[in-house]
Order: structure tokens, then C-alpha cells, then sequence
């Protein structure tokens, strides 16, 4: 955790400590969006289709990790069942299912992203023509952009100081609460770096990177 500590001095320091950390993912993904232009040479381009596996590997890992705290969370809950039936007594299940579940909620939230999952209010942006489309969604995802940098900076704080002052839970389980905060804090790091990869792709194509998964859409429905 000392990493975690210099990182937070470093922050709390320096308040534009998000916008820096912003602009040093931006830079990055720019070098990722940068492999569709096949005009700046193979160097580039693969260097981009490198980082875009990468992070097509992160979104991809986040929301696995996501559908295992799913399973953790129906694991505990057939224990408990299990120990009401047996006399037995299970301390803690509540909850570890309620660590389980935030971080399954934040790990799963930039896989959604770029998957079409999250509830999108496109009725005015289908209405117009695509320039001012392109306009409204640059607006949008540079908002959420913005806010999901902001939580992740004081989310990171919010672990930072449970670690610091050893906050525990006060139910039966007494957790270190920085560790299931730590997952949550994940979750919205790879979500703020999603929403910034699909500003850029906004910027440089024209286009975001969210493709509708119909079969998830017909679950849905």
C-alpha cells in the first residue's frame, strides 16, 4: 500500500490531480485510436492495434471477474440456506454477498459499456442529422468522461483513508473495508478509461466503439 500512499499525497498536493491522470490515459489511448489511420505508417498503426488489445483485454477481464462475484454471491447464499437447514451458524455471508455484489456492479460496468447494456435515452439523437449526432455524443461521453474520473479520484481517498485508519466492518465479518473498496475503485478506473477510449474514437472517426450485443438486448426484452 505504499504505492497507494504516495499516489494520494501526490493527489492531495496537487488538486488537478484527476485532470492530469486523465490526460496521461488520453495520451494513451490516443496512441490506441491512432491504429485506424493507416495514413501515419505500420509503426503506428501497430503500436495502436496493441494498446486496443490491451484494453480490449481489460474490458474483457473486468466484466469475467464481474460474472465470478455472480457466482461468489450464489455460492454464499446456498451456504447460508444451508446453514439455517443444518442449525449451523455462518457469520459474515451478508456481507461478503454485499462486497460481492459492488464489486460485480463495477467490474461489469465498462464491458457493459462498450457491449450497448447500459440504458441509452437516444430519442433526440436519432432525430438529428449526423454532424449535430456527433456534436450531442462528444457532449455526453465527454460529461461522463468527466464524472467517472472525479469519483475515481475520490474513491481512490476513500480507499486510501480506510487503509490508513484500519476502518473495518462492523458487522460479524470485521473486513478491512479498503479491500472490497479497492475492487469497487477498479471497477471505475477501467469504466472512466472506456468512456475516455470512446470520446477519442468520437473525436478522431466520428464513430464510438459501442456495438449493441442483440443477444443480450433480447434477454432484456
Amino acid at each position: 500500500m505504499e504505492f497507494l500512499n504516495s499516489v494520494s499525497k501526490l493527489f492531495d498536493a496537487f488538486p488537478g490531480g484527476p485532470a492530469v491522470l486523465g490526460l496521461v490515459i488520453f495520451a494513451v489511448l490516443l496512441a490506441a485510436s491512432l491504429g485506424v489511420k493507416a495514413t501515419l505508417g505500420p509503426g503506428a498503426e501497430r503500436i495502436g492495434n496493441a494498446v486496443r488489445a490491451v484494453l480490449d483485454t481489460v474490458y474483457l477481464v473486468a466484466g469475467l471477474l464481474a460474472a465470478l462475484c455472480l457466482i461468489a454471491i450464489l455460492t454464499l447464499i446456498v451456504m447460508q440456506m444451508l446453514a439455517r437447514w443444518t442449525g449451523e451458524v455462518a457469520p459474515g455471508i451478508p456481507e461478503y454477498a454485499g462486497y460481492f455484489m459492488a464489486a460485480a456492479s463495477f467490474l461489469a460496468f465498462a464491458n457493459a459499456l462498450n457491449r450497448g447494456s447500459h440504458i441509452r435515452v437516444s430519442i433526440l439523437i436519432n432525430a438529428v442529422g449526423p454532424n449535430v449526432r456527433r456534436v450531442m455524443e462528444i457532449w455526453c461521453f465527454g460529461i461522463g468522461t468527466a464524472i467517472a474520473w472525479y469519483f475515481v479520484y475520490f474513491a481512490r481517498s476513500f480507499v486510501y483513508w480506510s487503509w490508513k485508519f484500519n476502518d473495518v466492518s462492523q458487522g460479524q465479518d470485521r473486513t478491512a473495508l479498503w479491500i472490497p473498496q479497492s475492487f469497487v475503485l477498479l471497477g471505475a478506473a477501467i469504466l472512466a478509461v472506456a468512456l475516455t477510449d470512446n470520446l477519442i474514437h468520437l473525436f478522431l472517426s466520428g464513430n464510438h466503439r459501442i456495438k449493441r450485443d442483440l443477444v443480450d438486448q433480447s434477454f432484456g426484452e
